[in-house]
């Protein structure tokens, strides 16, 4: 299967190692988390609502127990679990 748009490039937030933001903001975990492959994300792209610290909104989101509610309604969050259907991983 081929891997699919990552959540930095959806939302271009700009936070991806070599962003246009990242130097200011940051480089995003979902970024550089070493799970490739899972929802057919690069690094933790399209798991991003498992890894702790991400930066949705300008604001780091924290552990998934404290973002999960906020993930869950996300627009991102939504198209990767259509897109994945039966194959759909929540956390690594």
């Amino acid at each position: 299967m081929a891997l699919r748009q990552n959540c930095w490039q959806v939302k271009n937030c700009g936070r991806q190692p070599g962003g246009p933001r990242a130097g200011e903001l940051g480089v995003c975990p979902a970024a550089t988390t070493g799970m490739t492959g899972i929802n057919g994300g690069t690094n933790a792209g399209r798991i991003c609502w498992a890894v702790a610290g991400t930066l949705c909104g300008g604001k780091v989101q924290g552990t998934f127990a404290q973002k999960a509610a906020n993930c869950m309604d996300c627009p991102f969050y939504r198209t990767v679990r259509q897109e994945e259907g039966s194959r759909f991983q929540l956390l690594a």
